[in-house]
């Protein structure tokens, strides 16, 4: 077993900046050549810059208009006090500016998330998630989402996002050119690269694979990152375990079989490796939190959802 020490930290930090890092320039690279690929050389700082500029202007979206949106209501600390005053003493020591606002989303479903940035985030729980886990189990999973939002990793995939996204709109504008051309190219007056065609096919389909990547390694980097805020890695392994059974039983239910994602293909690393990776640090032997439920809140229930046939 090794312990949570300080060096240990630093060691998977660094190794997760430097994934994250490659991977970012990996999706970068993909762009620049898409670019290369349909406007020339010159073309290529200028899809750059502009990518950078419409990051930068892009409208964000206020918290509360994105609750309002979901359809999540805002906790009051006094109807969660346990897990409230978790999210206070979690949030300092990940180095926050602001605690972030709890919110309850009235869903039977086990998920959780973070929208915002460092200095006006919000943490969301549904209901499914505060029936089925003990408070050690939810406080280990606020540490997840608050080192997500400590780490700028909202921003990082919001930055990736982008990125992907303007692969496949120069991927689709190199194909619509590329298949303007071809009767042209039949009768003699133009050419098609065709090799540049295959590339800017598979351009798309390499960003996703790519922009997969880097969300499983900022996943893994927040595990790391909860285990040390909480000091208790096995309660975060012992959460992913138990959302992972009640997920799985719920797709028996729903389907006969479910065959296993390929890893290439997960925005999150598989359940069964992140417990290992989590089983193989060390924390506290005396843990602040309790394993009493917290169950429905006050005045909060689940709505029904309604079953829609397409």
């Amino acid at each position: 077993m090794r312990h949570l020490s300080e060096p240990a930290r630093r060691r998977h930090k660094v190794r997760n900046l430097l994934q994250s890092a490659f991977l970012l320039a990996g999706l970068l690279g993909l762009l620049a050549l898409s670019a290369l690929l349909l406007t020339g050389p010159e073309g290529v700082l200028w899809v750059l810059v502009g990518g950078v500029v419409g990051l930068i202007l892009a409208p964000r979206i206020p918290t509360r208009v994105a609750m309002r949106y979901l359809g999540a209501r805002r906790v009051d600390p006094h109807d969660i006090l346990p897990v409230a005053k978790a999210m206070e003493r979690l949030s300092t020591k990940a180095g926050l500016p602001a605690v972030p606002a709890l919110y309850y989303l009235p869903d039977t479903g086990m998920n959780s998330f973070a929208v915002g940035r460092r200095e006006n985030a919000a943490v969301v729980l549904t209901d499914g998630m505060l029936r089925s886990l003990s408070l050690r189990e939810i406080v280990a999973v606020l540490a997840h989402e608050i080192a997500h939002i400590a780490h700028n990793d909202l921003d990082i995939m919001q930055l990736a996002d982008t990125v992907s996204r303007m692969t496949r709109l120069m991927a689709f504008v190199g194909l619509a050119v590329a298949v303007v051309s071809i009767p042209a190219a039949l009768f003699g007056d133009g050419h098609v690269p065709w090799f540049g065609v295959l590339i800017l096919i598979f351009a798309p389909t390499f960003a996703g694979l790519l922009q997969f990547a880097l969300s499983r390694t900022r996943e893994f980097e927040a595990d790391l990152e909860a285990a040390a805020l909480t000091g208790d890695p096995a309660g975060l392994a012992l959460a992913l375990g138990k959302i992972d059974r009640i997920v799985n039983a719920t797709w028996r239910r729903l389907v006969l079989a479910r065959g296993d994602q390929p890893s290439l293909l997960r925005s999150h690393p598989p359940t069964a490796e992140r417990i290992e990776r989590l089983h193989s640090l060390k924390g506290n032997s005396e843990q602040p939190w309790g394993e009493q439920q917290i169950g429905p809140l006050p005045t909060m229930s689940p709505r029904p959802r309604r079953l829609r046939i397409w």
